[in-house]
């Protein structure tokens, strides 16, 4: 796996220090950063350029979500994952919709932190269970806009539309152009065309629309 640089940003100095200290026993992990608050992590980011973001919601001066908003329109390349201890549906789905790829509560098991950060390197989206039955349950109810946005879904070429329901049903980006016959690149290329005509920020909300739009059974 290749270095996964990681910043840690937590108002709980304590917390933080911990997380670091388990992080720090991995090879594969590289803490380049801590921050207290919003506003210390938007500039630790600016600085250090973290391929992840572990960010916490509830802090003082600037909260985890508006820092998060401020950083995706910066630096829409970086990958944040909300790691706190609210289970707040409010919470939730404001955090998923300012564009973080993955929200985790902070009674994880180290091992179960691990395997989470892994995911990210493969181009998953990190969820706690409870938070994956959250979000499935918030976002397959029925839509006000599927006039709208049936005429978007008529918009993905048909490559596009077998990319949009294979990252629905959980698949990585190596997963997907194996059953495709395509490059991982080629796959990229497709996803962020996708994010782009449909209005969409990350994985996440990819899933959950065309779970929605009915292009992929709930099971899956």
């Amino acid at each position: 796996m290749p270095m996964l640089r990681i910043l840690l940003v937590d108002d709980h100095v304590l917390f933080r220090k911990g997380v670091a200290a388990l992080l720090e026993t991995r090879p594969d992990i590289e803490i380049v950063g801590e921050a207290k608050d919003g506003l210390e992590a938007i500039e630790a980011a600016r600085e250090n350029l973290p391929d992840v973001i572990l960010m916490d919601i509830h802090m003082p001066k600037c909260d985890g979500l508006e820092a998060t908003r401020r950083i995706k329109r910066e630096m829409p390349h970086v990958k944040i994952v909300m790691l706190t201890v609210s289970d707040e549906e409010q919470h939730l789905f404001e955090a998923i919709k300012s564009g973080a790829q993955g929200y985790l509560l902070k009674n994880l098991e180290p091992y179960q932190l691990y395997d989470l950060l892994e995911s990210i390197s493969r181009g998953e989206a990190p969820l706690s269970g409870a938070i994956a039955t959250k979000i499935l349950k918030e976002f397959t109810r029925p839509s006000q806009d599927s006039a709208q946005q049936t005429d978007i879904i008529e918009e993905l070429t048909p490559r596009e539309s077998n990319v949009l329901q294979l990252v629905a049903e959980g698949k990585t980006n190596k997963e997907i152009a194996a059953i495709l016959f395509l490059s991982e690149n080629t796959v990229k290329i497709h996803l962020r065309n996708i994010l782009d005509k449909l209005h969409l920020q990350n994985r996440i909300q990819v899933a959950v629309y065309a779970v929605r739009q009915g292009l992929v059974d709930k099971e899956s």
